[in-house]
């Protein structure tokens, strides 16, 4: 058995999900007993899947369906892990995996719900994806639906521990319930990427060299980590900066580094993109380099070290493990300051006479 757990790192990490979710029961049922306490009302509390905690370790698929998202399926791949199939077998998080099947072994019943299908559309239990629920279903390897159930809209029951009450349904029955659930479902695909890429706090940054889609390069950098602001050069004769800081917004833009999509990095030229370059104090060197299309900022990311820096040389190998031939959709705010230009740096120049 331990052997089997060693060589399958699917198991492995879903064997410790399966002590999670026994321990989230036993949780969740002492918190609806202390809400019953409290209140003075009797309820009956029941698991609504009491033998997924022993089925955890065989979860090998996960099926979503929901009408603003449509279909997402998250699946154990042997080579990779757990990987989005219709995003390419980008990597999936293990926090909104664990979060959602954990969540899910631990679902407790409170009291029924409505039982007439005309009323499903009240607290969103009716069938995605012409209905507004969310179906989640778990499966084996073999295609066995191990849970499947409809969530619907969540409500406040007061819960000291901050769970949430949510409406849910069993596809094929008609009786809903009010559930208590430590997890919020997640239908979009967003949430289950992987968004461990990179993380540079701003104290690190030293400089910062830009290739502007239009205009002169230029560079912000400052001289020590306590400097509070970063300097910018060249600046034009004639002009001035913007206002005191004007720079430090593109040395941050690497900083809380996100994305809300990826694509394989061949789907774009970044051959003549433009480009930044960000150099820390203790040797890390990113690259960023942006195209658009339509309305939206793509950006590839790798990274290098300076010599004789282990732990920055160790670093850049960790984010080119993760980022290398991947194209990530940048959040509008982010692409725009990868894009900034020198000019949008200076005063407006004053109009001739």
């Amino acid at each position: 058995m331990i052997a089997a757990l060693k060589s399958d790192p699917r198991r492995r990490n879903l064997a410790i999900l399966a002590v999670i979710a026994l321990v989230s029961i036993l949780l969740a049922a002492l918190g609806i007993w202390h809400q019953a306490a409290m209140t003075g009302e009797k309820t009956e509390v029941e698991t609504v899947f009491p033998k997924l905690p022993g089925q955890v370790r065989k979860v090998a698929r996960i099926h979503i369906v929901s009408k603003a998202h449509g279909i997402l399926d998250i699946a154990f791949n042997p080579q990779k892990g757990w990987v989005l199939p219709q995003h390419s077998n980008y990597r999936a998080s293990f926090e909104t995996l664990r979060a959602t099947v954990v969540g899910l072994a631990a679902l407790q019943t409170i009291e029924p719900a409505t039982a007439r299908p005309d009323w499903y559309g009240k607290i969103a239990v009716d069938t995605p994806p012409k209905g507004n629920g969310t179906l989640i279903e778990l499966q084996d390897d073999r295609g066995i639906t191990l849970a499947s159930l409809i969530m619907g809209k969540e409500t406040d029951i007061g819960d000291s521990s901050g769970a949430a009450g949510i409406f849910i349904r069993r596809p094929g029955e008609t009786q809903s319930w009010l559930a208590r659930s430590v997890f919020e479902p997640k239908s979009d695909a967003s949430s289950w990427l992987d968004k461990n890429v990179i993380s540079i706090d701003r104290a690190r940054i030293q400089s910062v060299d830009v290739t502007p889609i239009s205009g002169p390069g230029f560079e912000i950098r400052r001289d020590k980590p306590s400097d509070p602001d970063f300097t910018l050069a060249p600046i034009p004769g004639g002009r001035e900066i913007a206002y005191p800081g004007a720079a430090d917004s593109v040395a941050e833009a690497i900083t809380g580094f996100s994305f809300d999509d990826v694509r394989p990095a061949t789907d774009f030229d970044f051959s003549s993109a433009p480009h930044t370059i960000i150099r820390t104090f203790d040797g890390l060197v990113v690259t960023v380099k942006i195209v658009t299309e339509g309305h939206d900022f793509w950006a590839v990311v790798y990274a290098e070290d300076e010599p004789g820096k282990p732990d920055a040389a160790r670093e850049a190998r960790a984010i080119d493990a993760h980022a290398d031939g991947w194209a990530y959709k940048l959040p509008d705010y982010k692409g725009k300051l990868f894009m900034t230009t020198l000019d949008s740096l200076l005063k407006p120049l004053a109009a001739k006479k």
